[in-house]
């Protein structure tokens, strides 16, 4: 079993930042994917940015240049660093990681969730 334990969430002003950690522990194999999803109120889950493979990153095309995933292999965290909120981006933030022996039985792993919430 693997275990996603987010943090960072909160309330913040339009305009503002905020910096969300997930940190990945239990029986972590190879891993495919390491990054941030997230669901706002009435939505589907979205793809924020993730860690692919080969380290390089993907970002939703509307984020790319307010946020920013950082990464720590050897601690098997992943942060999302989020400027210039908007109070569209307002939902709950997911950690994601996509592990296994071999990518044709890797699993996606998700945490609870942090919500963010941004309003003045």
């Amino acid at each position: 079993q693997v275990q996603l334990v987010e943090s960072g969430g909160g309330l913040v002003q339009p305009g503002g930042s905020l910096r969300l950690s997930c940190a990945a522990s239990g029986s972590i194999f190879n891993i495919y994917t390491m990054g941030w999803y997230r669901q706002a109120p009435g939505k589907q889950r979205e793809l924020v940015a993730t860690f692919t493979r080969d380290g390089s990153t993907l970002y939703s095309y509307s984020l790319k240049g307010r946020f920013t995933i950082s990464r720590n292999n050897a601690k098997n965290t992943v942060d999302l660093q989020m400027n210039s909120l908007k109070p569209e981006d307002t939902a709950v933030y997911y950690c994601n990681l996509r592990t296994g022996i071999r990518i044709a039985y890797a699993i996606d792993y998700w945490g609870k969730g942090t919500l963010v919430t941004v309003s003045s």
